[in-house]
């Protein structure tokens, strides 16, 4: 199974880098492969909806965006990883899944594939300072529709409400399991 993980946090060695470094470990252990990209590291141009898209079903930008598109193609899972930020994404992923509109031409629009492979599935892996009751609400909505873009299923998410210092995810008590349930939910097929 091919994973690519799509990590939108800005700092380095964080909780959501330090959640999906586990996950890709462990799954590399069962011999899934797994890309993890740090959008951070990047050179994406944001959208500036030219409506280019819409005609050819491709970006005009030739960017670190265009491989991501190849990865998202290839994907069985794709995990949009991103802490809150004013009850949504960071901007980092906030720009992939604008960029995503590319794809959603392609397949709206253009009624063109996105990928060959079925039973596509996609997850969001999120870390909130506080325990808002609707803190995580913005970037699900955000996500579901941007890996419908990428033509993945949403299949479920990770969530940690309450998580502010870097590094002190290890120190939630429900950490380890609720990763290793996460798991078993990506690699269900």
């Amino acid at each position: 199974m091919q994973i690519l993980i799509l990590n939108g946090s800005p700092r380095k060695k964080g909780n959501t880098e330090q959640i999906v470094t586990r996950i890709a470990e462990d799954v590399t252990k069962d011999g899934d492969e797994v890309e993890l990209f740090r959008l951070a590291d990047l050179d994406i141009h944001p959208c500036i909806g030219c409506g280019h898209c819409e005609k050819a079903g491709i970006c005009i930008f030739k960017d670190d965006m265009q491989v991501l598109y190849e990865k998202i193609a290839e994907a069985d899972r794709i995990i949009l990883a991103s802490p809150i930020y004013f009850y949504g994404l960071t901007a980092q992923a906030k720009i992939c899944v604008d960029r995503c509109q590319a794809l959603w031409s392609r397949k709206y629009i253009l009624k063109k594939s996105i990928s060959s492979k079925p039973g596509r599935k996609g997850y969001l892996i999120s870390v909130a300072a506080t325990r808002g009751e609707r803190v995580f609400e913005g970037a699900i909505l955000t996500a579901r529709y941007g890996l419908d873009a990428m033509d993945v299923r949403y299949s479920g998410e990770l969530l940690f409400p309450g998580v502010d210092g870097k590094g002190t995810i290890k120190n939630e008590p429900d950490y380890p399991a609720a990763v290793h349930t996460f798991i078993q939910l990506l690699l269900e097929s």
